[in-house]
C-alpha cells in the first residue's frame, strides 16, 4: 500500500506544479500535458524508426514552446 501512497503524491505534486505553472487554470493545465504527451509520443514514434532503420537519432531538446501554449 505504501508504495501506491508514494504513487499518488507523486501524481498529486506534478499535478500541483503544472497547475501553479498555468496560473491555476486546470483546463489551461490539461492542455498543456496533452500537447507534452502529444509531444512525447511523437518522439517516441521518431526513435521507434531511427532505431528500425539502425541509425541514430537526433533529440529534441525540449518540448517546443508553441505545444505548451
Amino acid at each position: 500500500m505504501s508504495f501506491s501512497k508514494r504513487h499518488d503524491d507523486r501524481y498529486e505534486n506534478a499535478l500541483d506544479d503544472v497547475i501553479a505553472q498555468c496560473d491555476g487554470d486546470t483546463r489551461g493545465a490539461l492542455k498543456a500535458l496533452l500537447a507534452a504527451n502529444e509531444y512525447l509520443e511523437a518522439e517516441l514514434q521518431h526513435l521507434q524508426a531511427a532505431m528500425r532503420l539502425n541509425g541514430v537519432p537526433q533529440l529534441a531538446e525540449k518540448v517546443p514552446s508553441h505545444l505548451l501554449n
